[in-house]
């Protein structure tokens, strides 16, 4: 039966997808085809998931999402048939951590949006410290992918358009340990050594606090 949910759901995805977005994807064939990875990304909207869905392929990515959202159930419903994890903001959710570090053991794709919350307007907040325990505890390589243009939907809707959806997906890394004990000051610098890799993937008006991008270049 969740089988069958899966298929509508993802029916109804890629169909919204189709009627609502216009999709400039680039570099996909930079994302792994097998093997565990970290996939992060900029979070914009609650609607960037639908493209997402369709642009990620056949191999289902296990995400990270605010526990509040099973408090509706439908889309908590959904949530479980795409294989997210709740995690509980604010706090040490040592339960999230255990369940995201799982998913790479297992060697599967673990998706995780460091800004944890949605900007609307399209430009990149500031990275939270956890992604780097998550990096630096799995070993893992990370895969960043940026995306733009999906800020626009709801005005767009509005004027029945189209919207622009740009998707970019840059090379994959790894990020090293700093000698000594690791303080919350290491794991902020991590951070946003990774969200910086998210920044050289986006437009400079959308790049936020992680405006000046140094030696990682400009997107193309």
């Amino acid at each position: 039966m969740s089988r069958c949910w899966l298929w509508i759901v993802d029916g109804i995805a890629r169909l919204s997808t189709r009627l609502m977005f216009r999709v400039d994807a680039q570099d996909l064939e930079l994302m792994p085809r097998d093997g565990p990875f970290i996939l992060i990304s900029n979070h914009v909207t609650e609607l960037e998931v639908l493209p997402l869905r369709k642009l990620l392929g056949s191999r289902s990515v296990h995400t990270l999402a605010k526990a509040e959202s099973w408090d509706n159930p439908v889309l908590g419903r959904i949530l479980d048939l795409w294989h997210a994890i709740p995690i509980r903001r604010g706090e040490s959710d040592m339960a999230a951590l255990r369940a995201a570090l799982q998913v790479l053991k297992d060697g599967k794709i673990l998706g995780i949006m460091p800004e944890g919350t949605r900007s609307h307007d399209g430009t990149l907040g500031r990275g939270n410290p956890g992604i780097a325990m998550i990096a630096l505890k799995s070993g893992c390589p990370i895969v960043p992918m940026a995306f733009w243009g999906i800020e626009n939907t709801k005005k767009n809707l509005r004027r029945l358009r189209r919207t622009d959806f740009h998707f970019r997906v840059g090379e994959m890394f790894h990020i090293e340990r700093p000698e000594g004990k690791l303080t919350r000051h290491d794991r902020q610098a991590l951070a946003d050594e990774i969200m910086l890799r998210v920044a050289a993937l986006l437009p400079e008006k959308h790049r936020g606090v992680y405006g000046t991008l140094g030696s990682l270049g400009t997107p193309s």
